[in-house]
């Protein structure tokens, strides 16, 4: 990875009585895609809010591209897709890129050429005279994205890009991150969805009630909570079966059944032997078995007691 872009010290953020966030610390590098994982009133949203300028700090130390005042100079490097969609419905999708761009300082003959090339890359130039109020959810999503890449930002901030839209439109802006990330473009990238910080992401950040939980790839957040290991199984008869039977075995930690597969968390191989046991007893007929890496879904109960998307 290359040079700091973003470091973030002992930020915290009050309102009232309630620590929105906690004493988060945290960097990011240039080139690297951080996911933030967490659920709804996690904290990422305000935190994210905080480092765009958007909302102040109670306290706490931010720098950006090794400057801690945070100017209109380093403002323009960042870009910022944020939760809500914020585009002008009345204007086109052209008229939207424009304007944004303006505001960033491009003029004349650039600006149209960065537009353009903004609104290709999104795949929306065949709609740029269109007004975004007759657009779909998803295409709401990519204008908001072309507006916030127009001016060419070096740290793009994503928050909940994908909420409510078509899985062909979440697919296709995943693909554009995955883009983005190849051309360089440093990208932080919050969410609650935790298979898409999985495909992207190249560290991830584990954040909830406002605090940094644990952070690193996927394999390092797996070494965390490495006294637990994952199974799978595909059962023939999985109605045989009762969930609370199986985690009620001395070193089950969690067990869940989707279709004809179950997924498995253990401590130990006396744990292993006593569910296989278990499986043989109740004829469920076993046609399959994995033991796999923790996925970040099982990382995150483990780290949290609860499912991310808990309402």
């Amino acid at each position: 990875m290359g040079a700091e872009i973003l470091s973030i010290q002992h930020l915290t953020k009050k309102y009232s009585q309630q620590l929105a966030v906690d004493d988060l610390s945290l960097t990011v590098d240039q080139g690297e895609v951080l996911g933030l994982l967490g659920p709804n009133g996690a904290g990422k949203s305000t935190a994210m809010n905080i480092i765009t300028g958007l909302i102040t700090k109670t306290s706490g130390e931010i720098s950006l591209f090794g400057k801690k005042k945070i100017n209109a100079a380093v403002k323009r490097e960042i870009g910022f897709v944020p939760q809500d969609i914020a585009i002008y419905e009345d204007l086109t999708a052209w008229e939207n890129v424009l304007f944004f761009g303006g505001l960033y300082d491009l003029r004349g003959h650039q600006l149209q050429q960065l537009a353009q090339k903004a609104l290709e890359f999104v795949g929306l130039t065949a709609k740029k005279d269109l007004k975004s109020k007759n657009f779909s959810g998803g295409m709401k999503r990519r204008l908001n994205i072309a507006c916030a890449l127009v001016h060419q930002p070096q740290l793009l901030i994503m928050d909940e890009p994908t909420v409510g839209v078509d899985p062909q439109s979440r697919n296709f802006i995943l693909t554009a991150i995955e883009q983005l990330h190849q051309q360089g473009v440093t990208i932080i990238y919050c969410s609650h969805y935790m298979e898409e910080v999985e495909r992207i992401s190249t560290r991830v950040a584990i954040i909830d009630h406002g605090r940094l939980l644990a952070q690193g790839t996927t394999s390092e957040l797996s070494e965390i909570v490495s006294a637990n290991h994952q199974l799978q199984a595909t059962l023939v008869y999985p109605q045989r079966i009762d969930l609370e039977q199986i985690k009620q075995i001395t070193g089950i930690e969690q067990a869940k059944l989707t279709d004809r597969q179950l997924t498995v968390v253990y401590q130990t191989e006396s744990s292993c032997s006593a569910l296989l046991k278990y499986l043989l007893d109740q004829a469920a007929e076993v046609t399959d078995f994995n033991q796999n890496q923790l996925d970040l879904e099982t990382i995150f109960l483990s780290l949290t007691g609860r499912k991310l998307r808990d309402e």
